[in-house]
């Protein structure tokens, strides 16, 4: 069955925002921590973020205060991409990224497919303020992967089971719309206009 074509609401609030390393993805402040939070960043009142990152990941967040988004983005059989770039230890062969295309079982159920492929080059990304660990002799590779679901952690846990653990996560796209289109820096954030929030469905 065939989703409705989404419609913004005029009155409604959609955000992009380039996550930074090292940030909750709650405005909420946990017990006995210092970690850093969305409420850092001076969001407008009454938005939430649709989907997750990961504290240890990076990327495109979307924030809004339209309540449709979240069920309508997260939803399986939307077949709604989202887009990460990965950089992973060891070097992947054809039967890794295949296997990661068909699917993984992790936790007893198996990922949907997906698409994955080996970059060429290092992507032209912002330095972590972390660096990501290097060992020796081991080493290490970037990946594009695209999933259409957003289970806890799954790319993480997909490339592990793969043999290629993963060290940095960058999210670089949901549906059409692109992180380095936005000329967004980490900690940065803007408004959507319509065509942009569109574009995230496309």
């Amino acid at each position: 069955m065939s989703l409705e074509k989404f419609r913004i609401n005029p009155q409604k609030k959609y955000i992009a925002f380039n996550k930074p390393y090292a940030v909750l993805c709650q405005f909420s402040q946990p017990e006995n921590s210092n970690k850093k939070t969305l409420a850092d960043f001076g969001f407008p009142k009454d938005v939430y973020s649709v989907g997750r990152l990961d504290f240890d990941s990076e990327g495109l967040l979307i924030l809004s205060d339209d309540g449709r988004l979240n069920s309508r983005l997260l939803l399986p059989r939307s077949g709604h991409e989202r887009s990460y770039y990965a950089c992973v230890e060891n070097i992947p062969s054809a039967i890794q990224l295949q296997k990661l295309k068909a699917g993984i079982v992790i936790e007893g159920k198996k990922t949907l497919p997906a698409k994955a492929k080996l970059l060429t080059e290092e992507p032209q990304l912002p330095p972590r303020p972390v660096p990501i660990r290097e060992r020796k002799n081991i080493p290490t590779a970037w990946i594009e992967l695209k999933l259409i679901e957003g289970r806890n952690r799954q790319v993480r846990k997909i490339t592990a089971a793969v043999g290629c653990p993963t060290l940095r996560l960058v999210r670089i796209a949901i549906g059409n719309l692109g992180l380095f289109s936005l000329n967004l820096a980490p900690g940065e954030w803007k408004f959507l206009d319509e065509q942009q929030t569109l574009s995230i469905f496309e």
